[in-house]
């Protein structure tokens, strides 16, 4: 259901649930609480290159944030079936994160842009950084030669994102944000003053010390924590991976409306 121009806040949300962004979601209840659970008992994989310490080490507190700040069932008996994201917390979100690009746009300051999701996120973030780029933003370029152990770390359409074997790679890992912020502190360049991106590496931003913002899925505590605690300036809740990438383009016009980039 194609929307044309930019929607009201109203149509926005009615589409978020109409596209599963939002409202209720693909990904099944017993695979949000096996996240969570696994997050509490210290399994880094989903600390999402943040570090959280000995201080979410109770499932039940993480499923009462994700209540909060996700929309997700706050009941700890309802182990299996379906879960939600609230589509108002997702629109809420996205003009929390317009607010500080519209600070990084007034002020020209430098971004960079990443993701570990690109086949849902990627156009997302191509667009908003293209928005920036024309408002006078410096756009980070990332240095050469970046590897992690899970592959490269390659830079398209001004997002940076793991590449193996020719393909671009899904990842949680915050490894290749460090890779970018060494390798900048090692060339004596400037870091960004803000980092948009997703999981690990929105998340491993934050931990260094740069403002960062970013998107969450429902089974991907750790950036709604860290939001939770400052680390990470803006979590958007939402479904990170849905049928078709087309289906974000309202939810990205609304952002750069609300962010006066259009």
């Amino acid at each position: 259901m194609p929307i044309s121009g930019t929607p009201s806040r109203a149509e926005l949300v009615e589409h978020l649930v109409a596209t599963r962004i939002a409202g209720d979601v693909a990904t099944p209840r017993e695979n949000n609480l096996s996240h969570y659970r696994k997050l509490a008992n210290g399994d880094r994989h989903y600390w999402l290159g943040l570090e959280l310490g000995d201080r979410w080490t109770d499932e039940q507190d993480v499923l009462a944030v994700m209540a909060e700040r996700v929309g997700v069932n706050d009941d700890p008996e309802h182990r299996h079936g379906q879960d939600t994201i609230d589509p108002e917390l997702t629109v809420s979100g996205l003009e929390r994160m317009a607010g500080r690009l519209r600070k990084a746009a007034d002020g020209q300051q430098r971004v960079l842009f990443a993701t570990g999701h690109p086949g849902g996120l990627l156009d997302v973030h191509r667009a908003t950084a293209a928005a920036l780029r024309a408002a006078g933003c410096d756009i980070v370029v990332i240095p050469d030669g970046l590897v992690t152990d899970e592959g490269y770390v390659m830079q398209f359409a001004d997002v940076a994102m793991l590449e193996h074997g020719a393909t671009l790679w899904h990842t949680h890992s915050g490894e290749p944000m460090k890779a970018i912020l060494t390798a900048l502190e090692r060339e004596g360049r400037p870091l960004p003053d803000l980092v948009v991106a997703d999981h690990g590496w929105a998340g491993y931003a934050g931990q260094h010390g740069v403002d960062s913002v970013g998107y969450a899925d429902c089974n991907d505590p750790a950036l709604f924590l860290a939001e939770a605690e400052g680390t990470v300036q803006v979590t958007v809740p939402l479904d990170d991976h849905v049928t078709s990438p087309r289906h974000y383009d309202p939810m990205t016009a609304f952002l750069l409306a609300q962010a006066g980039l259009v």
